[in-house]
C-alpha cells in the first residue's frame, strides 16, 4: 500500500509507482546526462561508439590537446558510458556495452541526424 497520500484523486495512481523508484534512481539518470552538457564530450562518446580508440587519436579526431581529451573521457568513464583497456603502454577507450550507453548512442543519432558510419 502506498505510504503517499495525493490531496486530489485524479485516477492516474502514480503515487504506487513512485513507491518502487528512488530518488538514487533519479541521480543515475541525472548523472548520465550530465555528459550531454559538453558538446566535445558527446562527439567523443560518438566515435567511441564506433570504434575503440587511444587517447592520442581521439584527440587528433577532435582537434583538442590530449590533457582535455582524458578529461572527457575521465567524465564519461566515470558515469558507466565507456570503458578502457590497456595494450601495452596504450590505453583504449570504447563505449559500454550497456543499455544506457546504447540508448545515449541513439539520442545523439536521432537528435542531429546522422548515423553510424559504414563498417567495412
Amino acid at each position: 500500500m502506498s505510504d503517499i497520500i495525493l490531496p486530489h484523486d485524479h485516477g492516474h495512481h502514480l503515487e504506487e509507482r513512485l513507491n518502487n523508484i528512488t530518488t538514487e534512481d533519479f541521480q543515475i539518470v541525472a548523472d548520465v546526462f550530465k555528459q550531454l552538457c559538453d558538446s566535445n564530450r558527446i562527439r567523443i562518446f560518438w566515435i567511441l561508439c564506433h570504434c575503440e580508440e587511444c587517447v592520442t587519436n581521439i584527440s587528433a579526431l577532435v582537434k583538442m590537446s590530449s590533457p582535455a581529451v582524458s578529461h572527457h573521457l575521465r567524465q564519461l568513464k566515470n558515469s558507466g558510458l565507456i570503458t578502457s583497456s590497456r595494450q601495452g603502454k596504450e590505453v583504449y577507450y570504447k563505449a559500454a556495452d550497456t543499455e544506457q550507453a546504447q540508448l545515449l548512442h541513439i539520442m545523439i543519432e536521432k537528435m542531429v541526424e546522422i548515423s553510424c558510419p559504414a563498417h567495412d
